[in-house]
Order: structure tokens, then sequence, then C-alpha cells
């Protein structure tokens, strides 16, 4: 089989790459990216050294495919991925990278008539929906409960049912847009398409930031002992997410591409689930349980906007269909990404800390 991944050097592209290649020595692995974030570069000797082909360029540049031979399978694992991007930076630099860019995957795959994996996001949900949703307060986290007025959301969290109308950031409608079109493909080109809308996605490698990758940024900043924020809803640190391991991921990812027709034209919600979720204070105090540092937490009460009190994915629907559920948890992740930061701590204190 031969896979093209598009943000291939990206945290989820690589890991994809990687974990395919090791799984399947005879699969043909290529990886397309533009290394514009910082830190993707550094997965190019794992490239070479996995026998992984790596092609630079950049999806907003269709031309920039003439070199990428033939592939059967596309995973689009391309994004601008802050929640940020089009409030405090540019919305034309965002469309071009998050709908323009699949569209130019869209149409590659097409002429290739192969398929098409679209990683999505749940931030296609409304926020305003999401926000009026019922919760309770405990000691550490907002919980939704099951007495709720819309329909697709209880405890276990949001399900594929839960409305699509309102506003979601220009992130969120960046990707909700491509999923469209991802949509039309399926139905109007005969191109054979799955979307996953994934929650967060960690583990290590993943170059995190104040805006995106807050697994990492909150491990980082307790190994290197700086300082951290609980930004909004009180400043009290108990916003809720639910988190997934990179490997669970990949996991599901290699049961699609092996089961395509199975799954054609479906769109999942894939996270980790109630069981697999945490608020930030919670996540503090594992962070400072592994590394043994306690550092300084600010509290802003303003809530940003784009916030959430709480994200949680309902996995039914995916387990029904594929059997897939995540396994590996919280403590799991935040020990695997320390490992990684010290392993590697000269290469990566420029970047994270």
């Amino acid at each position: 089989m031969k896979i093209l991944i598009t943000g291939g050097a990206g945290f989820v592209g690589s890991n994809l790459a990687l974990k395919l290649k090791e799984k399947y020595a005879d699969y043909q692995i290529v990886v397309f990216d533009n290394l514009k974030r910082r830190g993707s570069e550094l997965n190019l000797n794992s490239f070479v050294q996995h026998n992984i082909q790596f092609i630079h360029g950049d999806v907003r540049n269709s031309e920039d495919f003439d070199e990428i031979p033939e592939f059967d399978i596309l995973i689009d694992a391309s994004a601008e991925p802050s929640v940020m991007a089009g409030i405090t930076t540019s919305v034309s630099g965002l469309v071009n990278i998050n709908f323009n860019g699949t569209i130019n995957c869209l149409n590659l795959a097409k002429r290739r008539k192969s398929g098409f994996i679209f990683l999505s996001t749940s931030r296609v949900y409304p926020i305003e929906a999401l926000e009026s949703a019922k919760f309770v307060e405990t000691e550490t986290r907002f919980e939704w409960g099951d007495d709720q007025v819309l329909p697709g959301i209880n405890s276990k969290g949001i399900s594929e049912n839960f409305s699509l109308t309102g506003s979601r950031s220009f992130y969120g409608s960046s990707k909700l847009a491509s999923e469209l079109f991802v949509e039309e493909f399926n139905k109007l080109s005969g191109l054979k398409t799955i979307i996953n809308r994934c929650g967060v996605i960690a583990g290590p490698k993943q170059m995190g930031k104040v805006d995106q990758g807050f697994i990492t940024l909150w491990v980082a900043r307790h190994y290197w002992k700086n300082k951290l924020s609980y930004i909004g809803y009180g400043g009290n640190g108990k916003q809720v997410r639910d988190v997934m391991h990179i490997d669970d991921l990949f996991e599901l990812i290699d049961l699609q591409i092996h089961n395509f027709e199975k799954f054609n034209g479906e769109t999942f919600n894939v996270g980790g689930g109630r069981d697999i979720s945490t608020s930030l204070c919670e996540l503090t105090d594992i962070c400072r349980e592994v590394t043994g540092n306690r550092i300084e937490m600010e509290r802003i009460t303003e809530t940003r906007t784009a916030d959430l009190r709480i994200y949680l994915t309902n996995n039914d629907y995916v387990k029904e269909r594929t059997g897939w559920v995540a396994q590996r948890g919280i403590h799991q992740l935040v020990e695997e990404v320390h490992q990684w930061i010290h392993q590697n701590e000269k290469f990566l204190e420029p970047i994270l800390n």
C-alpha cells in the first residue's frame, strides 16, 4: 500500500507515518510538509532512518504536488490548529491553509482515485450551544449532566447529532467548510472519504503552545519550572477536556485504512471520552507528581473569546461502527511526554521552554 500524509512532519502526521512504517515495513509512506511549525524539522532524520520519503511543499500551492508519486490513500493532517487563528491573526491566512489547502488535497486525491481521510476537529460544534449546556461544578472540575435540553449531549459528551448551528470560531468554521466539501467530493465525485472529528490529541513529540497542545505545555512548564496561568471561568483551572493519545488515534486510522469500503462516507467523533479527561488543575497535580516540581500558577478570571468550559467526546458511534475505544490515560500521557522532554532536553529547550 502507498500512503501520502499531508502535514506529515507535524505531530499527528509524523507519528502516523512512523507508526505505519513500523507496523507495515513494505508500505510506501510519503510525507508532505512545509516545515512551518517550529520543531517539525526534528522529524526529518527519523524519516530517513525509516525509509519514509519526505517532500517539502505547501498544501496551499497545488503545483507543489507535482513530484508526489502514486498513492492509494491520502491522510490530510495539514492544518493551522490554533482556535485563536483568525481572531488574533489573519482570517485569510487561516482559510488558505485550512480550506484552500483541503480543496487542493481533495482534487489531488480525486485525480489519483485514492481514498481520503480528513482529520477534522471537535471545534466544528458551536460555542454558544456548548457553553449553554447544563453543568455542575465539583472541587476540581466542571461536569455535564444527563439532563440536557439540546439533543446530542449528555454526561458522556458530544455525539455526532449535536447541532452545528451557530458560531464556532474561525478555525472551527474553516474545518467545517472543509468537511462539507469532503462530503460533496464523496457524493458528486465518487471519492471514498472518512472524516474524523478529533478532540485534543497529545503525546511525545508534540510542540505544545499556549493555544494548542496543552498537555505538552503543562509538562514542559513544570519541567523547566516556569509559571502557567489558569485563564477564565474564575481562574480556578476547572475547565475540562478529554484527551486522546496519538497511539490510540493511530489504531483507529490503521483500522480505517484497512476497512475503507466499510467506513466510506462516515463522520466520526473521536476522542479520549469522559474516562480519559482532565481539568487544568487536575493536570497540574499530575505534572507535580511526575516531574517533582511545583510552579507558580497565575489566576486570570476573564474568559477569552472562543474558550470552552467543557468539551468531552461521546465515542459511542465510532465504537459501535469500528469497535475502537481509546485506551491510554492522562497519567500515562504525562509520563511519556515527561520522558520525551528529559531524553531530548537539549533540542527541545529552545522550542518548549
